[in-house]
Parts: C-alpha cells; structure tokens; sequence
C-alpha cells in the first residue's frame, strides 16, 4: 500500500460505517455512494450524490480524510493533498474519488 500522507491517523479506531447517509435520510433525499470520515466516522454521501454530504462534512469540519464506505472498495481520500490511496486489489471506478 502507498505510504499516507500526513493527515492519516493509523492508529485511530472508528466503528464500520453506516449503510445510509443520515443527511440525506433526515432531507428525504437519495445518495450515489457512501463515504466516511476517518476523524469521526461520520457517513455521508459522495460527491455525485446531489448533496454531498461527505464534502460538506469536511468543509464544516476540515477532518481532512475519508474511506469509501462502499463493499469491496480500499481506498482513501485526503482533501487536504487531494490525493487518492488504493488498496492493492481493491475496486475503484476512476474519476474524482470524494
């Protein structure tokens, strides 16, 4: 795995994430792809849902990093670098990750 940058916390423990976006759920609004912030294990929708959740999580919080809460994806995203890390063998279906 390419080595993180230095906003990645490796020793911190947050619980899996959850399965929906409570923004959007709270709004009545629908969600592409699920994120979470590995601050505080918030989950929120990616950036082409029409919400944005995830995005708008970190611009409130500036908690620089997120993992793709989606099955067999492995990759993170740091806002602050805007850079991409894969997990060897993971899935990742190209263009912006957030």
């Amino acid at each position: 795995m390419t080595a993180f940058c230095e906003h990645f916390e490796p020793d911190l423990r947050i619980d899996p994430p959850l399965r929906v976006c409570p923004s959007c759920v709270a709004v009545g609004a629908t969600w592409f792809h699920l994120r979470q912030c590995l601050a505080c294990g918030q989950t929120g929708c990616c950036d082409r849902s029409a919400n944005q959740h995830a995005t708008a999580h970190f611009q409130a919080t500036g908690h620089p990093m997120i993992r793709s809460a989606e099955p067999g994806e492995g990759w993170w995203w740091c806002y602050p670098d805007d850079r991409l890390y894969e997990e060897p063998g993971s899935t990742f279906a190209g263009g912006t990750a957030t």
